[in-house]
């Protein structure tokens, strides 16, 4: 089969903004409940995109772990898109549910949540995971596999003889957003969008053409 013949058509749902909550948290957090609700796989998965050092975007996979006024999302700062995130503060996730066919795409800007938030969610990790944490130092060029176990065991050795503790280039960040649009796939291509805008600490609401 050909890429360019690979069709579907959306028909499960509508969106109308009338129907939808006047914020867009709220409104995401009906949408996750949803999505939850019908096992969406992977259902907090997000492009998150950042802006690299040369100007172009930069994106990948994360997980959304808490949504508040915010999105929070955890990573090694020492990253490529830790220090992206440190040099621009500006970001973007994306959500694509396929099983109900909507995706959320969100835009605004990101900071370094409290230290305490931070240690709360690393021991909350499986322990591997915190040992991970460690292990790795993300993004960085490594000459082979074997020296990335040598350090797992390295840093077990370790936390074996002392007291895990969160590693201070580990952390989480909030994306405050300055947008967030709702997308619902329709027939012929013809697909619902509703973009919420905010300015003087309230929302508008828009119907953009698909």
């Amino acid at each position: 089969m050909e890429i360019s013949s690979i069709r579907k058509e959306y028909t499960l749902k509508s969106l109308d903004i009338k129907e939808l909550n006047p914020d867009p948290i709220t409104q995401f957090k009906i949408w996750l409940q949803e999505a939850l609700a019908s096992e969406v796989l992977e259902v907090n998965a997000m492009t998150l995109s950042t802006i690299g050092m040369d100007g172009s975007p930069n994106g990948r996979i994360v997980l959304l772990k808490e949504v508040d006024h915010g999105f929070v999302f955890f990573t090694n700062y020492q990253s490529e898109k830790g220090k992206e995130l440190e040099v621009s503060g500006k970001a973007s996730l994306t959500f694509f549910w396929a099983e109900l066919e909507r995706q959320v795409r969100i835009k605004g800007m990101v900071t370094k949540i409290a230290e305490s938030e931070s240690d709360e969610y690393f021991f909350s990790r499986p322990i591997g995971s915190q040992i991970g944490a460690w292990t790795s130092p993300q993004s960085q060029k490594i000459e082979s596999r074997e020296i990335l176990d040598r350090r797992q065991q390295e840093v077990e050795a370790r936390f074996q003889k002392e007291p895990m503790f969160r590693p201070a280039h580990w952390g989480g960040y909030r994306l405050v957003p300055s947008s967030v649009e709702f997308w619902q796939g329709r027939p012929s291509r013809l697909h619902d969008r509703v973009n919420y805008t905010t300015g003087n600490e309230s929302w508008s609401m828009d119907r953009l053409a698909p």
